[in-house]
């Protein structure tokens, strides 16, 4: 099955090992000298109703990634998702 990233965005991650809905892939991770996809990102979960922004996010290595169907991706993570902060660049005036 061939899938381009920007598919990728539809499709619900979803940990074998636990059961736990991640939820959707926001972005990805492309090594810029291979052209690979290293990682995906999920978005964190809301924090109090969605009113004090976003938890980390969830950044899952390619490895982990044990199937891609149609519109869920399984993926295999034993104990703690590893949790990055959102980049956020700042505009200088």
């Amino acid at each position: 099955m061939r899938c381009r990233i920007t598919e990728l965005r539809y499709k619900e991650v979803i940990n074998v090992c636990d059961g736990m809905r991640l939820g959707y892939v926001y972005d990805a991770a492309i090594d810029q000298l291979t052209g690979k996809v290293v990682a995906i990102i999920v978005p964190g979960p809301c924090r109090y109703f969605g009113l004090f922004g976003r938890e980390d996010d969830y950044v899952i290595p390619w490895e982990c990634i044990r199937r891609i169907g149609d519109d869920i991706i399984l993926i295999e993570v034993s104990g703690e998702h590893r949790r990055e902060k959102r980049f956020r660049k700042r505009l200088m005036w």
